[in-house]
């Protein structure tokens, strides 16, 4: 592998490994709030590429413009979903009937956008849809870019919303110990809702960014549920910086497969990750005392 080549290769897993940190903060804020495996998120994503897509073909809108209305609509779609159907569920089987219940609701979606689209795949075509730029000798999409930096200011805020501001103490106690929350008046019902609604308000970024540079088409949610999934469990349930730093380490090495094996063969690196993270190391390599710093 040439000294470009490879650079580019490094350039593009950071880039990729940017679009799955934003995607597995959305599973792990699920997990670390409620202890609910969200199946659907991947298919929340997917809904929103469309209506990105959609946007752009019926009004011109661009995809970052859209995000004006996905972000707000998706977030209280998670908080009425987590008040009205999970906040439900006895909490003696809340893990179990959650995975039965979003995978539910992820066919539910699949369906309606294969009713209301068809299954022809989709793609957004922009002005810079085939731009790149030259770094080294590496030629780097300005999609992917985008992307990146889509991703970098959604974790960033995320980040500091949970630092910051009061929401965020009250979320991150009701994450590390809500027995002890309760017991200092927050309202961890309350948070779980704020807490559900702005892990789906990331798939509707994440959905937006997959939509600049990737071909959208309803069952695409499947692609993602195992990639997210290992994410979230190297770095460690309810680990946020976990995920990130799994996700930025899958994503390079994913993009550095892809030359010698083809793009199938490369995502075997998660599964093979998770397996060994399983029999090493169960609770994720990344949790821990690093779980209780975001």
């Amino acid at each position: 592998m040439s000294g470009s080549l490879l650079l580019q290769s490094i350039i593009l897993g950071l880039l990729l490994g940017g679009l799955y940190a934003l995607l597995a903060a959305g599973l792990t804020l699920y997990f670390g709030v409620m202890r609910v495996v969200m199946i659907a998120h991947s298919a929340f994503l997917v809904l929103a590429a469309y209506l990105a897509w959609y946007f752009q073909r019926e009004t011109g809108l661009d995809p970052l413009l859209s995000l004006l209305v996905t972000v707000p609509l998706f977030f209280v779609v998670g908080f009425t979903m987590q008040r009205l159907l999970l906040a439900r569920l006895r909490p003696a089987t809340l893990t179990m009937m959650s995975v039965l219940l979003t995978f539910a609701i992820a066919l539910t979606i699949e369906g309606l956008l294969g009713y209301f689209f068809s299954g022809t795949q989709r793609r957004i075509q922009l002005d810079y849809s085939g731009s790149s730029i030259e770094f080294f000798g590496a030629n780097i999409a300005v999609v992917k870019m985008i992307a990146f930096a889509l991703a970098a200011v959604a974790l960033l805020g995320l980040w500091a919303l949970m630092k910051l501001t009061k929401f965020g103490q009250a979320l991150r106690a009701t994450i590390q110990h809500p027995e002890a929350a309760r017991l200092l008046g927050i309202n961890t019902d309350r948070i779980a809702g704020f807490g559900f609604g702005l892990g789906l308000a990331t798939a509707a970024i994440g959905g937006t960014a997959l939509s600049l540079d990737s071909t959208i088409y309803p069952s695409l949610h499947w692609h993602w549920i195992g990639p997210l999934m290992a994410i979230i469990v190297i770095g460690g349930l309810g680990s946020i910086p976990g995920a990130a730093i799994a996700a930025m380490v899958l994503g390079v090495s994913q993009s550095l497969l892809q030359v010698p094996l083809g793009t199938t063969w490369a995502q075997t690196v998660f599964y093979i990750a998770l397996f060994a993270t399983l029999m090493v190391r169960p609770q994720g390599f990344f949790g821990g005392r690093l779980a209780q710093r975001f």
